[in-house]
């Protein structure tokens, strides 16, 4: 991200504005939430372009072979921009070592999903040492107890009713949902005389 003349000028008097706070002039302040929009704006679009590089990077991991050079091409960029390779690249990569650019990718690709499993486990490993604090439990006012004048409890929630079914009515049984079945009667026979 690149910033012009006038708005590191901007940036520059809202640094030290901060280290030092003073009332500021309305055209200062404008400025600020200028430069504020700027900078949010631009954050967004990088996100964008980001979610079109990956698409753009998947499209081409999926064709390939056929689409090699554009592949390793959108992969070193990505790479550039922070991206962590899937294990998908890494098999392609695996697939095109036999090119010197693909192998030393590959390289790259390893080191870096090495870094990230890492500190993914690092991550799960901490937040499994450090259980989260608890918050004690207190007793609310009411409930049965109360009646009692013992010590006061909860009162359980009462079961939401059941949709579809007026309450009171038992529910029907299958058996009147669905009779049975009768067999047809069979056609009465008719004896031929003789």
């Amino acid at each position: 991200m690149a910033f012009s003349a006038d708005e590191l000028r901007v940036l520059r008097r809202a640094l030290a504005i901060a280290l030092h706070p003073m009332p500021l002039p309305d055209e200062d302040v404008q400025d600020c939430l200028r430069l504020a929009g700027a900078v949010d704006e631009a954050v967004g679009e990088a996100g964008r372009l980001r979610t079109f590089l990956l698409a753009d990077l998947v499209r081409y991991r999926n064709a390939l072979p056929g689409s090699v050079s554009g592949y390793l091409e959108l992969l070193q960029d990505a790479l550039a921009g922070g991206y962590d390779p899937r294990p998908d690249d890494l098999a392609a990569l695996r697939a095109l070592r036999h090119r010197p650019v693909a192998a030393a990718l590959l390289e790259r690709c390893q080191v870096l999903a090495e870094r990230s499993v890492r500190a993914r486990l690092a991550g799960r490993a901490a937040s499994a040492k450090a259980p989260a604090p608890r918050s004690r439990l207190l007793a609310l006012p009411g409930g049965r107890a109360a009646a009692d004048d013992g010590p006061e409890q909860p009162k359980a929630p009462a079961a939401p009713p059941r949709p579809g079914r007026p309450s009171g009515r038992p529910a029907p049984k299958p058996s009147e949902v669905f009779p049975p079945r009768r067999r047809p009667a069979p056609p009465p026979q008719q004896r031929a005389a003789g």
